[in-house]
């Protein structure tokens, strides 16, 4: 009977601890959950905030066109993606909706998809309404705007001053009317 009662004690004790980690567990998780939320929200910056100047950059376009800093004319809008990001996915017909009514059309809008591999169909909408630069990680745009986060937004002036940017094109002030 001792042994029994021992037993049971053992597992009893054994139960709390498990409830007490448990629900350290949860915490933690309600926790990232929250900073994850204020990410997603703003919160967090994926790349040079507005006031900073984009380094000096040179890329080829899929139309093998040469685009520089120095060849922006005007404001100029950017976006940022990489395939399987599900909120570049999400933000991706916003910005194609965006860039079509931006002034200056389509020499005034560069999309950058940063990827390893060959760009697969979601991005094919980006080409009739910008020029479209496929590069690596830390590819030379990508690099000259800070981007660390997808999806990726911004206005540039014509001297690479970010006019805003963030993860969501309502977080810019963008130009309206062509």
């Amino acid at each position: 009977m001792p042994f029994l009662l021992a037993l049971v004690l053992f597992v009893g004790a054994l139960c709390v601890l498990d409830l007490v980690l448990t629900i350290g567990v949860i915490r933690r998780l309600r926790e990232h959950s929250d900073l994850i939320a204020r990410a997603a929200v703003g919160g967090a910056e994926v790349m040079r905030p507005a006031g900073a100047r984009a380094d000096a950059f040179e890329a080829t376009t899929t139309d093998g066109e040469l685009v520089s800093r120095s060849t922006l004319v005007g404001s100029t809008l950017v976006g940022v993606f990489s395939p399987g990001c599900g909120a570049c996915a999400e933000r991706l017909p916003g910005f194609v909706s965006r860039a079509g009514e931006f002034p200056g059309g389509r020499d005034r809008v560069l999309a950058v998809v940063v990827t390893d591999e060959s760009p697969t169909e979601e991005f094919a909408a980006l080409r009739p309404v910008a020029r479209v630069v496929l590069e690596t990680r830390n590819g030379p745009v990508s690099a000259a705007l800070g981007v660390h986060g997808f999806p990726a937004f911004a206005v540039l002036d014509d001297a690479g001053l970010v006019l805003g940017s963030g993860t969501e094109l309502d977080q810019l002030k963008l130009p309206v009317g062509a």
